[in-house]
């Protein structure tokens, strides 16, 4: 019994899983709604779906994603977050030379309908609550109730592996293919140290927290693009 709710669960997870990195990859790539139909879309299927889902399925339990068991842990994830932080910033300005900024604004206006105006806005709702967003779907829903369901290596290499497709059809314009490969190994294991953060931790607040300042650093890069700073 206990084994037919595992695979019941893993199998639903994956489903759940490909279906949501797909429709949002359609929705990146081909129909390019602009921001907010968007974060409409990635709600419905990052929280709602997920919830449905959890909500009908005993074997997952949502409250375990929210547990702080460690303040310690959180205070070391805010110190890890900073200099993830100083990597980004310091990174972009070793490679600014091979980023076309005017490109990647122009993306942004034509596709998600983001410009200097509302650019600080949308940059808020990406480091707070987007991120939450990704980290419940990415790192509680699929690689906790992986990690509790499947073995350890496929609960790390699905989780992370979504994390990256997820970003390909966002950001396969962005960047020449040398800088977007990697880009994508970046996101991949950066998602492998995420994961490693909430297996020790056992809830998603870590990497959260990691994932927030990562947005915060992407983000200042942003406000230089608009010379906002």
């Amino acid at each position: 019994m206990e084994d037919f709710r595992r695979s019941k669960v893993y199998q639903g997870v994956m489903t759940i899983t490909i279906l949501s990195i797909l429709g949002m990859s359609i929705v990146d790539y081909f129909i390019q709604p602009g921001y907010l139909i968007k974060s409409f879309i990635k709600i419905i299927l990052f929280l709602i779906v997920p919830l449905v889902f959890i909500s009908l399925e005993k074997g997952i339990f949502i409250g375990d994603y929210f547990k702080i068991n460690s303040k310690k842990q959180l205070l070391m994830s805010i110190g890890l977050g900073l200099g993830i932080y100083v990597i980004i910033i310091g990174a972009y300005f070793v490679l600014r030379s091979f980023i076309n900024l005017d490109n990647i604004q122009t993306i942004l206006s034509e596709s998600l309908n983001v410009d200097k105006g509302n650019f600080i806005l949308v940059a808020l709702y990406i480091s707070f609550f987007n991120s939450l967003l990704e980290e419940f779907f990415f790192r509680g829903f699929i690689f906790l109730s992986l990690l509790r369901t499947a073995n350890r290596f496929k609960a790390y290499s699905i989780s992370a592996l979504a994390f990256a497709i997820y970003h390909v059809a966002m950001m396969f314009n962005w960047f020449n293919m040398a800088l977007f490969a990697l880009a994508m190994v970046g996101l991949f294991v950066g998602a492998l140290i995420f994961n490693y953060l909430n297996e020790k931790n056992q809830n998603i607040y870590n990497s959260w927290l990691v994932h927030m300042f990562a947005n915060f650093a992407i983000n200042t890069v942003g406000l230089i693009m608009y010379g906002i700073i």
